[in-house]
């Protein structure tokens, strides 16, 4: 196969070596940045595996957060390279709003968040305020919701993120909305996180996942295959701890990955090691999966379908081949 040639946006990160990455403002588990600015989460990793990629260096990354209604805009207006904000594929953005989506790197869902002595145990059972946060699919997912079963609600809606929680945790909603995900990561700023209860109910399909700017298929291309490394590396056992030794395998599907094997780096105008450095600087998936949204993280969320493919999940990457 022919090598690929360099799109505009790969020549403009080439060109100011830095991958420019739109994160959500504060979603504990994805993107979230402590008080010395040091960014962290799902979202922020595959940002960092671009650039390690492209890049050569996981650390080239600028990282701009961006509420809901601005997202898709800064996007468009070539603000951002990519949008790696914990954003719900669906056909509406796909098709209208000048972006593209690379694939999915976290499957959730729409659920609800409330407080204990509420006393609540089901969705159907909710006849209450509700925060929402606008510019979301949240808005037209809980009006579905409880129109198809024939409730009552009352919307309050909020931006950005932390206004929303905010809204919700000092009493001005008696329910917060949003993809499970982030109802784990609101509870853990509750004062006593104890004191809330997820209900059970996941009312939504939230595939959710990184999206470019429409009209440069080479860039669009290097970061769907940087996903796909990324999650692919998992599923291969390859490691940040292993990678240099896993090197000399005879696996010829561990070797394309690891650049000691056919070399992949020139179909996608990037070097042979593009997807060893990814691994090496940032871990696999599933690495990143447990140090920011974990078992073992004040999140606290299990794997469930998020796993791979072959261990009970629905995580499945076209081959690096």
């Amino acid at each position: 196969a022919a090598p690929a040639f360099a799109g505009p946006v790969l020549d403009k990160v080439k060109a100011n070596d830095v991958v420019v990455c739109g994160v959500n403002t504060a979603a504990p588990g994805f993107s979230n940045a402590d008080s010395k600015g040091n960014w962290t989460g799902l979202d922020v990793d595959y940002c960092r595996a671009l650039a390690a990629a492209v890049l050569g260096d996981a650390n080239k990354v600028k990282f701009v957060p961006l509420n809901s209604p601005q997202r898709f805009s800064a996007l468009q207006a070539g603000e951002v390279d990519v949008l790696a904000r914990n954003t719900t594929w669906n056909l509406t953005r796909d098709a209208s709003l000048g972006a593209v989506f690379v694939g999915t790197n976290y499957y959730d869902g729409q659920g609800f968040l409330v407080p204990k002595k509420l006393n609540v145990k089901a969705a159907k059972q909710l006849n209450a305020t509700i925060c929402v946060q606008s510019g979301t699919s949240s808005e037209p997912s809980v009006a579905d919701y409880f129109k198809s079963h024939g409730m009552k609600y009352k919307a309050v809606l909020f931006d950005p993120t932390e206004a929303t929680q905010g809204a919700f945790l000092s009493g001005r909603c008696q329910v917060y909305t949003t993809d499970m995900s982030d109802l784990a990561g609101a509870r853990t700023k509750a004062a006593n996180p104890d004191d809330y209860v997820i209900l059970p109910e996941v009312i939504s399909k939230e595939p959710l996942g990184p999206s470019v700017r429409r009209g440069d298929n080479e860039w669009f291309q290097i970061a769907r295959w940087v996903l796909n490394a990324f999650i692919e590396a998992e599923e291969k056992g390859i490691t940040q701890a292993n990678a240099d030794e896993l090197r000399k395998t005879s696996d010829p599907n561990v070797k394309r990955l690891l650049g000691s094997g056919e070399d992949m780096g020139k179909l996608l105008g990037l070097d042979k090691d593009w997807s060893y450095r990814i691994v090496k600087q940032v871990g696999n998936y599933g690495e990143s999966f447990e140090r920011n949204l974990g078992p073992k993280t004040p999140l606290a969320l299990p794997r469930g379908i998020n796993n791979q493919w072959t261990n009970g999940g629905i995580l499945y990457a076209p081959p690096v081949r």
